[in-house]
């Protein structure tokens, strides 16, 4: 009689991405709580919770006031390597994340444009002469070439430098973090204006996703046209998805009561003058704390202690008109995204990146803003690395995101095959001998 084979358990994914066994004496699987399995419109981690989509552009906000404030090419180039660091180890599989390589190819344009308009149009007879270009005059003072100076090309390659970083911040927060996951975070009376805001920051990335959806297409179908021939069999079917996805997400949005007030009652007049006035409390408070303006009527009176004390009322203020004021609406968030000490400390790096530059500026000015006349070679200071170090920290302190190939079980993982030996004896067919026909 053929032994019964024992079968072994199937493996069990678990929220990692692993297969696993359970052990003998576990008991029946429960589902974790707080961790669905489908997304939220951030980033879903494969170790831990997703990180705030918040998080990620106030540090991405962050990173571009601070490089703002500095023309040293080291810096930059020392953020722009951590900013690579940070995408190449965060960023998932979704549609919206395929956006890097089209920033980077804009903040390289910004810098081949800048550089160019430069040599043609910015001939100057003061610094070190590199090229002489021919004068071409033209009308209204304009003159095309010229001398080309090395002071001249060190100026913008400065200023081209730091806005294509500023770029590469921005899009580093469109790929690490859903422009659509930030709506669910803001207060209720702000949500109509973060329905426009969302919506022009996400046009970008989808218009990327139908294009490459398009040129694929056009691929499986054998087309070979390129450059202007290539445009109308792209840009057309490229509109037409984008009418059609508009037009569904309308009927979507309308189906679903969007926009529904939950009475109404109007707000009252009252607020919304408090809240205007809070809003301009805020800005003439930085104002204050920025310039440290002093008065001729009272010279010991400190602007930067009366801007802290307006910037606290105007922020008490802001906070109660906005609750007020949306107090009318109703609106609900399909798994709203929960602050976690990671996602805070992401945030915390943003604002010690900012502290850190401006300490920084003070401390060393002829290191953040180098001298182009007489051009200078730029000096590294000690304080650029741990700048950059805070910037590259949401690489370490975050989990990594969940990605298509993670859900899928090991080869180790599979159920284990009997081997040859374990199976049952098969008997020999009983065919008649040859010989004895």
């Amino acid at each position: 009689m053929p032994r019964l084979l024992e079968r072994p358990a199937d493996p069990v994914l678990t929220d990692d991405g692993a297969g696993r066994r359970p052990s003998p004496g576990a008991g029946p699987l429960e589902a974790r709580p707080g961790r669905p399995g489908g997304t939220n419109g951030s980033t879903r981690t494969a170790g831990g919770a997703p990180t705030h989509p918040v998080a990620w552009w106030a540090w991405a906000l962050a990173t571009g006031a601070a490089v703002s404030m500095t023309t040293s090419p080291l810096l930059i180039v020392l953020v722009i390597a951590a900013l690579a660091l940070v995408v190449a180890n965060r960023r998932s599989d979704a549609p919206w994340a395929r956006s890097a390589g089209t920033y980077i190819t804009l903040a390289l344009s910004v810098i081949i444009i800048r550089m160019v308009f430069q040599i043609l149009l910015g001939g100057s007879d003061t610094g070190t002469v590199l090229v002489q270009l021919p004068r071409i005059p033209l009308p209204l003072g304009v003159t095309l070439g010229g001398p080309v100076t090395a002071e001249g090309l060190a100026t913008t390659g400065y200023d081209a430098l730091r806005l294509a970083t500023m770029l590469a911040c921005f899009g580093a927060a469109n790929t690490l973090a859903d422009p659509r996951g930030v709506l669910k975070s803001v207060p209720a009376a702000l949500h109509d204006i973060s329905v426009a805001v969302v919506i022009a920051l996400s046009v970008f990335p989808q218009l990327i996703v139908s294009v490459a959806r398009v040129r694929r297409a056009r691929r499986l179908r054998g087309g070979r046209a390129k450059g202007l021939r290539a445009l109308t069999s792209i840009l057309i079917p490229v509109l037409q998805d984008a009418v059609e996805s508009s037009m569904d997400l309308s009927r979507a949005m309308e189906s679903r009561g969007f926009g529904r007030t939950r009475d109404n009652r109007r707000v009252r007049p009252g607020t919304a003058t408090g809240l205007v006035a809070s809003m301009c409390g805020l800005v003439i408070g930085v104002y204050l704390l920025l310039t440290d303006p002093r008065w001729a009527s009272a010279p010991r009176l400190s602007a930067q202690l009366v801007g802290a004390v307006v910037l606290g009322l105007s922020a008490i203020g802001a906070v109660a008109g906005l609750r007020s004021s949306g107090r009318r609406l109703r609106v609900t968030r399909y798994r709203p995204h929960r602050w976690t000490p990671r996602s805070i400390a992401v945030i915390g790096c943003g604002l010690l990146v900012v502290i850190c530059t401006a300490a920084l500026n003070s401390l060393a000015p002829a290191a953040v803003n180098p001298s182009t006349s007489p051009l200078e070679w730029p000096v590294l200071h000690p304080l650029m690395l741990g700048i950059a170090a805070l910037v590259a920290a949401p690489a370490f302190l975050t989990s990594p995101p969940r990605r298509a190939r993670a859900a899928q079980p090991r080869q180790r993982d599979l159920p284990a095959q009997p081997r040859q030996r374990d199976l049952p004896a098969q008997p020999r067919p009983n065919h008649p001998d040859r010989r004895g026909r």
